[in-house]
């Protein structure tokens, strides 16, 4: 499985994005999804991850301003930002596991064996 991020740029406080990964080899479905994002100089952090049946699991952090989705065809996972404070930016990266659930993989850290395949990453900014 190949993914491929896009969606990234530059927000207001306040502001929206929505971040798209796509597969470029093979179906999503069957594996549990995520994002993670990670600032300069600190680690790469899970934000929100889910499983194949839809269940979701989000860190405290970005619950009730986040929210992530995946497509019925198995190809496609978003995540949907509102509400982006300046703690927001980082680079998002795309994540596919299986087979643990979506708290297991968003509490997973960037070395983890469990994890099958990683996105390139996106940029976001959130910025006056």
């Amino acid at each position: 499985v190949q993914l491929v991020e896009s969606g990234g740029g530059l927000v207001q406080p306040g502001g929206s994005l929505r971040l798209s990964c796509e597969t470029s080899g093979g179906a999503l479905d069957g594996y549990t999804m995520g994002w993670f994002r990670q600032a300069p100089g600190q680690e790469r952090e899970g934000v929100s991850c889910i499983e194949s049946d839809g269940k979701t699991y989000s860190a405290d952090s970005v619950k009730g301003r986040f929210t992530i989705s995946r497509d019925t065809a198995g190809n496609a996972v978003y995540l949907q930002m509102h509400n982006m404070i300046p703690e927001d930016t980082g680079v998002y990266y795309c994540a596919a596991e299986r087979p643990f659930g979506a708290q297991a993989l968003c509490e997973m850290s960037s070395a983890s064996p469990f994890v099958k395949a990683w996105g390139r990453g996106t940029q976001v900014t959130v910025s006056s």
